[in-house]
């Protein structure tokens, strides 16, 4: 028996929940991971797993012996990175992950300049919008929009971004500009459900928050749909603003409603805690971060010209004339 292989399986079906799951994130039939799980039990002469058709349970003996196993095998990891070299010269794989607009717009380039700095990198930029577990999924490096709770991983801040609402300049001169949130009710609106929550839409008044029913004519799966819905003059919409910073730029919307803003979320560079960082991760972190920073620092830029530039401005200044 391979002690060290039929450990990695007995991870594979904890970290997964069941023996089937772990068979199919390691490519091996569901016999073989059985089988292996069983002969360690044998060995130990001690029942590490309850199992049921519905999920796998630790018995106390299989706890510690789990907490051991990944001790053991981090140990091991740790040393093939060093025989390997990876302390030497940044050289290897790095797994990455990111919100799919984020990681399109500024992980693309910015992964694309480091690895023509660094040529014995490699990486796999994985895009989603779903939370992934940096050990369960072997993450490297994981980018975060979001608040981060307490937890045993290392986290590196890169900036903040913000929920913006914005609509087109022809949609909004044929209207009223909304000059609270609650004026939302006489407006056309579009829902970004994946940001939202229903159909409200969140702000801050007099430091309080405060939730908004909005109409919403349509409803969207993807910031970009809700974006080209906006520039075509449906109505309003609310965004992160690093996903709709082009259209800010080019005039395309105009932000409403900025006093009423929601706090700033954070974005973070999240990687797990261990002994050495391998030179890779630290090339990585140390050629990203401080360009991330500069891009994130951009968008805000971008917030304050959609402001300089809205409507409700010039509005203003021509009644003064009369």
């Amino acid at each position: 028996m391979n002690r060290l292989e039929s450990m990695r399986v007995l991870l594979a079906a904890v970290e997964a929940g069941s023996q089937s799951a772990a068979g199919r994130k390691l490519g091996m039939p569901l016999a073989t991971v059985s089988r292996k799980i069983s002969d360690l039990e044998s060995a130990l002469k001690t029942r590490l797993l309850i199992r049921s058709t519905r999920q796998l349970t630790l018995t106390d003996a299989g706890r510690g012996y789990v907490a051991a196993c990944r001790r053991i095998l981090d140990d091991v990891q740790e040393a093939e990175r060093a025989v390997t070299g990876e302390y030497s010269a940044p050289r290897g794989d790095l797994i990455v992950t990111a919100p799919v607009v984020f990681g399109r717009l500024h992980m693309v380039p910015t992964l694309v300049e480091f690895l023509q700095v660094y040529p014995e990198v490699n990486v796999q930029l994985v895009l989603g919008d779903r939370i992934v577990s940096l050990h369960e999924d072997h993450v490297d490096l994981a980018l975060r929009i979001a608040p981060l709770p307490d937890s045993g991983l290392i986290a590196t801040n890169l900036g903040s971004i913000r929920r913006v609402v914005c609509a087109s300049p022809t949609y909004l001169a044929a209207r009223s500009i909304p000059q609270d949130p609650r004026d939302l009710g006489a407006h056309q609106c579009i829902s970004f459900d994946s940001l939202t929550t229903g159909h409200t839409w969140r702000f801050r008044v007099d430091r309080a928050e405060m939730s908004v029913a909005i109409r919403a004519r349509l409803a969207v799966s993807t910031a970009e749909a809700a974006i080209d819905a906006a520039i075509a003059g449906l109505g309003l919409t609310c965004v992160l603003s690093y996903q709709v910073e082009a259209a800010l730029r080019a005039g395309l919307l105009v932000r409403v409603l900025a006093p009423f803003e929601p706090e700033s979320i954070p974005v973070s560079f999240l990687y797990a805690a261990q002994g050495r960082l391998p030179l890779k991760l630290r090339a990585l972190l140390d050629f990203a971060a401080p360009r991330l920073r500069a891009r994130l620092q951009k968008t805000e830029a971008a917030l304050g010209i959609s402001l300089l530039s809205a409507p409700s401005k010039r509005r203003k200044r021509k009644r003064r004339q009369k």
